[in-house]
């Protein structure tokens, strides 16, 4: 437990971006899994029209610093390289 009262005050605001990262970060993990589920179903036009809005997502919590922004990057690409791929089928 901490004992100064600056390491009180760090504590009660780590609790609240915990809070808010968490957040922020199942946003990504639900926009990712929803574009992910949309190809492995063959449905390449939808996932195609959700991918905005994972990008989306995956912005906010890059610059938030919730992710790192290579780690964003990096999930775009890949989801970019899967629907494109599904939608060639």
């Amino acid at each position: 437990m901490p004992i100064t009262q600056s390491a009180k005050k760090a504590l009660r605001g780590g609790e609240k971006k915990k809070v808010f990262n968490l957040r922020r970060k199942k946003k990504v993990e639900d926009a990712v899994k929803s574009v992910k589920k949309l190809v492995k179903e063959g449905k390449a036009k939808e996932a195609n029209a959700l991918l905005p809005q994972a990008f989306s997502a995956l912005d906010k919590a890059a610059k938030g610093n919730t992710i790192k922004a290579n780690t964003a990057s990096r999930k775009k690409s890949r989801l970019n390289a899967m629907v494109k791929k599904a939608t060639l089928k």
